[in-house]
């Protein structure tokens, strides 16, 4: 019996009950999968599930326990586990490889060390590897039950072929972001119930104390939103010391997983506000790079600032966690809506009335969170499908990039670039003239950065997707070129993917088109330093799209001295393709070149609407033999290379390859229609891939077009590009096959 003082709260054993119920049936499903808000429980509420099933339902049953290995979760539930059933017999990875598995005893296994290439968990070694283990277990008659402890990670082929290898009678898979699947068995836990229960906060402030349209005189935002939250940690501690408590209040601050400056920046911040690794007040947990850990978990732990990256989203467990600063070292970081959990748990599983105590607080200038909630994590998941025999000796003469092949020079770019603003905007030589023509044109100028916050007070994770809560405020920042210059960079990075040029040569281009002492006859506006760092950092997307735009202008493909590299594409036997597991309505696509490919992965979401109306064309249509879904990059997938107007080589992955019956090959790349007269297609580059092919069509003889929708029917077009869908250039497709 669990060994809990008061027992599972009621929603915890309405839970375990639920899972006995199903895992006992014989009509049950499979799979069974439990939405857990982050905080109810999840681990007690497992463990307590598997002491009742082995005593009372089966106990010739092995249960493995699978865990992501970012956090050293399975490490923490195996303690947690061996504490609340003192009789209980855990095992770890390494165990069941020495030993085996045997019935009555939980299995912890951390997926790295199994999925991980040349992991030796999972390849022939002097030890008999974890497929032999299993295969032994089954021999003897053990049967097995699967856990997937946060299962949103672990959707990979590798993971997948442990878990078949398992043939458990049942799989419960359980996160805070689980989707409903049409093939298994569902229970949600209601938010609500586990806030009731002061397992978790009641709300989280998000960007408290932020004033709207307020200027601050601070080098950078991480400045600003860490003096924030040292501010708020401070309030909290003098709280808790009111009510004789002795916890000590953490606060995270969380790193995306590419920011090593950043960090080392933030570091010496904190150092200077007097919480260093050296007296023990500052910790940090990264992959290779651990200090000040071991006190981090207890209440009255000493570190009150801890340093982590991404891995904080999943199996990370430290109640005394208030405050969650997230910081972005570039403006397109994603978020995981799971990293607000880590801050939601009450460390002494009660509310204490206190308002100031009884919720949780983010400060932060990333809005995706917004977008991560609305999404509900990952709605679609993966399926692996097998190669046709019939498809498997198909080729075809695939290209890839010339690296001796130089683009454009540093002068040469310049030239385009001051040539195009010049024709775009109508600019001149008279520098004031320009700068207000670019006002007028949305570009914003000063040396003042402004950041819209989103702000307010929400009680359920998913009430931050509506806008109906709280506010968004607008906070200015005057620009320091020291403490701005990571943004600075990762500005120029965002334009500098659509030139193709180094970081440095980029911001040479820059320079001389917008700053004021670069010696250049070719500028637009004569900028001083701290004008020209906030002109690039506020303008970062209307420039990028420019550049965009530049390198879009239709070029005579392939220049004598670019002869692109060869080598033949096969169909890869085997293939992961996303679906829609909620579709409940799936026939199989027997047009397709994979055998049980079918039409949940046809759908919104996962393919455009071109896309889904070419697939069910080909479905349809007695010519087809087979048809195959390209990938969208790398090396196993078909590609064509292409200029911009700067001579940047790029790759494109036409979408569709089909083969007709009398024999003929199709190559079909489809675009954005046509609806209510507008142009659907977003792909500046459509016009340098077109002539691309053309040229591709002259060297290898192959059939191709370009496919767009226009009232629910394709068109095609293989001669001229045209945006109008209504040129005669643009034919139906039912004229092709």
């Amino acid at each position: 019996m669990i060994n809990l003082i008061n027992g599972l709260f009621g929603f915890q054993d309405d839970c375990v009950s639920y899972l006995l119920d199903k895992a006992s049936d014989s009509n049950s499903k499979q799979t069974i999968i439990v939405k857990s808000p982050t905080g109810s429980g999840k681990t007690i509420m497992l463990i307590d599930f598997i002491d009742k099933y082995s005593n009372n339902i089966d106990p010739n049953t092995c249960f493995v326990w699978l865990c992501p290995g970012d956090g050293e979760l399975e490490e923490q539930s195996k303690e947690k586990m061996e504490k609340l059933i003192p009789n209980c017999i855990t095992n770890d990875i390494n165990d069941a490889l020495l030993q085996g598995f045997n019935k009555g005893r939980t299995i912890f296994i951390n997926w790295q060390k199994v999925t991980k290439k040349g992991n030796k968990a999972i390849t022939d070694s002097e030890r008999s590897n974890l497929f032999e283990r299993i295969a032994e277990a089954h021999r003897k008659g053990i049967k097995f039950l699967v856990i997937i402890d946060e299962e949103h990670r672990n959707n990979t082929s590798k993971a997948k072929d442990i878990i078949d290898a398992f043939n458990a009678k049942n799989i419960i898979r359980v996160s805070a972001t689980a989707n409903k699947d049409r093939m298994s068995e569902w229970y949600e836990i209601n938010e609500m119930d586990v806030i009731s229960s002061g397992l978790i906060t009641r709300a989280l402030y998000v960007n408290e104390g932020i004033e709207n349209g307020t200027s601050y005189d601070i080098e950078n935002e991480y400045d600003y939103l860490i003096n924030l939250a040292d501010d708020k940690r401070k309030i909290i501690s003098e709280e808790y010391q009111k009510l004789g408590g002795k916890i000590r209040p953490l606060v995270i601050i969380q790193f995306p997983n590419s920011s090593n400056m950043l960090i080392e920046t933030v570091e010496k911040k904190l150092e200077s506000m007097g919480y260093s690794y050296t007296n023990g007040l500052l910790a940090k947990w990264l992959d290779n790079d651990k200090i000040n850990i071991s006190s981090i978990t207890p209440n009255n732990g000493i570190p009150v600032f801890l340093l982590m990256k991404q891995a904080i989203s999943t199996g990370w467990d430290c109640p005394r966690a208030k405050i969650l600063v997230k910081l972005r070292e570039n403006m397109n970081e994603d978020f995981e809506i799971q990293t607000i959990g880590r801050i939601r748990r009450m460390p002494e599983a009660r509310h204490y009335d206190n308002e100031l105590l009884d919720y949780c607080y983010l400060y932060t200038f990333d809005e995706k969170y917004k977008d991560s909630v609305m999404s509900g994590g990952n709605a679609f998941e993966v399926k692996r499908v097998f190669l046709k025999d019939k498809c498997k000796t198909f080729t075809l003469t695939k290209q890839t990039r010339d690296l001796d092949f130089d683009m454009l020079g540093d002068k040469e770019t310049l030239i385009k670039a001051y040539n195009f603003f010049m024709d775009k905007y109508k600019l001149s030589n008279d520098f004031k003239k320009n700068r207000y023509i670019l006002e007028n044109n949305n570009f914003v100028f000063g040396t003042t950065l402004t950041e819209s916050v989103r702000q307010g007070k929400f009680i359920k994770i998913e009430d931050i997707a509506r806008d109906n809560l709280g506010s968004f405020l607008d906070v200015n920042f005057e620009v320091n070129t020291h403490g701005n210059g990571i943004d600075l960079l990762h500005s120029i990075d965002m334009i500098k993917r659509e030139i193709g040029m180094t970081s440095e040569k980029t911001r040479t281009v820059l320079r001389h088109l917008f700053f004021s002492k670069s010696k250049s006859k070719y500028k637009l506006l004569k900028l001083e330093n701290r004008e020209w760092y906030a002109f690039i950092i506020n303008n970062r997307s209307l420039l990028r799209n420019d550049f965009a735009i530049l390198t879009a202008e239709s070029v005579r493909q392939m220049s004598m001295a670019l002869i692109p590299k060869i080598s033949e594409f096969k169909i890869p036997l085997e293939e992961l393709y996303r679906y829609d597991p909620s579709d409940t309505d799936v026939e199989q696509m027997l047009s397709n070149a994979y055998q049980k490919y079918d039409s949940s992965m046809v759908v919104e979401g996962v393919r455009s609407k071109s896309e889904r109306l070419l697939e069910n064309y080909c479905e349809n249509n007695d010519n087809v033999d087979w048809v195959y879904k390209n990938g969208d990059k790398g090396l196993q997938y078909f590609s064509i290379v292409y200029t911009t107007s700067l001579q940047h080589q790029q790759l494109f992955y036409p979408d569709y390859i089909v083969k007709l019956n009398n024999g003929d090959v199709w190559i079909l790349e489809t675009k954005g229609g046509e609806q209510y007269g507008q142009d659907k297609n977003i792909d500046k580059q459509v016009r340098n891939k077109f002539n691309a092919f053309k040229h591709y069509e002259k060297y290898y003889h192959v059939n191709w077009a370009f496919v767009r929708d226009k009232n629910e029917k394709l068109k095609y077009n293989n001669t001229e590009y045209f945006d109008e869908l209504s040129n005669d250039n643009w034919k139906p497709l039912k004229d092709l096959f």
